[in-house]
């Protein structure tokens, strides 16, 4: 798998699948995983809150040309060519599924993954911490507010839904943040035992949906031709994102570490956040479809980029032994 670059998380997700359709939610289990999945993703959020350090974000927004550039890629680059692609026709993206690329837009970037790529590519590793974790603490209450805004225009959720998003996400969030001085450092000794609840939590949440999809039959809704036009969606959406924070980078003059800290900051999206605000932003069988695009970006992405990450690294390691040799 590390060979394929298959990310191990993606198989448990697509096991999850399964048992969805093996064994979907049915009747009085259904109230049960509903309960589960509210207070798993109000567990997720706290978690969230409790880790984020809000002093070293303030603190590290004095290079305010890179994290405005990483967050005009993430919240406004992306939404634009979200938009672009609900223009689609619906034989080739139905509905649901360019609902959930308009989704997977909206979202924060991630962070582990940007900033392992960046370390390995040398970039500017403390500023992909910071631009990161700027997204996560935006994106809990940016995502949501584009989502309502672009999507009810299209026929989806409405502008009340923001009420229910603001008790399961963001009261989480901020009680996190507020509990941090109490809580962050047994939340930071215990990162490795509260990664399987993040993960425990977030699996939840796709058998739930995946589970409802089943019972109401949302996969008969699914062409062949559906299915290979998100997969050309996602590939083509990674693809021009890629260049334009790649060109734009270089446009805006920043130095060869701040244009890959640009690069794998601003081409990514959370996989960890989305599924969680999924299945808050949109109700019944659909989350099964709008999750799907989230889920095919997140392998893509990890497989580009750690591409180019090692292409990078290996040019740097390159570069840096020419004077050696010279000698």
């Amino acid at each position: 798998m590390r060979r394929l670059r298959i990310d191990p998380f993606l198989v448990l997700l697509l096991a999850c699948v399964g048992i969805a359709v093996l064994v979907p939610p049915r009747g009085a289990a259904t109230g049960i995983v509903d309960v589960a999945t509210t207070v798993a993703i109000g567990l997720l959020f706290f978690l969230y809150g409790a880790r984020l350090s809000t002093g070293q974000v303030l603190g590290g927004l004095r290079h305010w040309r890179l994290h405005t550039t990483v967050l005009v890629a993430t919240f406004v680059v992306f939404p634009l060519l979200g938009l672009a692609a609900g223009l689609l026709p619906a034989w080739l993206l139905p509905a649901p599924l360019a609902a959930g690329v308009l989704f997977l837009c909206c979202l924060p970037s991630t962070v582990q993954s940007s900033i392992a790529f960046t370390s390995l590519a040398g970039g500017n590793v403390p500023a992909a911490v910071v631009a990161a974790s700027v997204s996560n603490v935006l994106g809990v209450v940016l995502t949501p507010l584009l989502a309502t805004l672009l999507l009810s225009t299209s026929g989806g959720f409405s502008a009340s839904t923001l009420a229910d998003i603001g008790l399961r996400l963001l009261a989480p969030f901020v009680a996190g943040q507020l509990a941090r001085p109490l809580v962050g450092e047994w939340v930071q000794r215990h990162r490795r035992a509260l990664h399987v609840v993040d993960r425990g939590s977030i699996l939840l949440v796709v058998y739930s949906a995946f589970g409802a999809g089943v019972v109401a039959g949302t996969w008969g809704e699914l062409t062949p031709a559906a299915i290979a036009g998100l997969v050309v969606v996602d590939a083509v959406l990674l693809a021009v994102v890629l260049t334009v924070t790649a060109l734009g980078a270089r446009l805006l003059r920043f130095d060869e570490a701040d244009r890959t800290t640009i690069l794998f900051c601003g081409s990514k999206k959370s996989l960890a956040s989305g599924l969680p605000m999924a299945g808050v932003l949109f109700a019944g069988h659909t989350v099964a479809l709008v999750v799907l695009p989230v889920m095919l970006f997140h392998q893509f992405q990890l497989m580009v980029c750690a591409t180019i990450a090692g292409r990078l690294a290996r040019r740097r390691a390159a570069r840096a032994s020419e004077p050696a040799t010279a000698s």
